[in-house]
């Protein structure tokens, strides 16, 4: 049996404000949305990126510890900086890594990593 990560949820405060910072600002292209469920699906390699809508407050403007990764981080910085908010600049890590920490506009955190490990795409 092989397990492999088909999606990833990320709970947000207002659908449409999210729509439109992960599919606009951030430019993932969307695979759908659906208003009535406040559900919308991102196609990213490996796995895909859910946004959906919860009055659960605890599950909003978390670390979410999702890594979004990226060939080239300062391309990637100098495209988006303008657009997204950085709450650490791109930085060499301790481990070897090079990465950065955005937000959402509801304070969800995420890594945005340059990845240059060989990843399979098609996944």
């Amino acid at each position: 049996m092989e397990i492999g990560t088909g999606y990833v949820n990320i709970f947000v405060s207002n659908f449409q404000k999210a729509l439109d910072f992960y599919q606009a600002d951030l430019g993932l292209p969307l695979i759908f949305a659906d208003e009535e469920f406040r559900y919308a699906s991102f196609a990213t390699p490996g796995a895909q990126l859910a946004i959906v809508e919860t009055d659960q407050q605890e599950l909003i403007g978390r670390h979410t510890g999702i890594g979004l990764t990226v060939v080239d981080l300062d391309a990637a910085h100098r495209e988006l900086k303008d657009r997204i908010t950085f709450v650490t600049q791109p930085e060499k890590q301790p481990w070897g890594g090079y990465m950065a920490m955005i937000s959402d506009p509801d304070n969800n955190l995420f890594y945005l990593d340059q990845f240059t490990n060989n990843i399979d795409e098609s996944a």
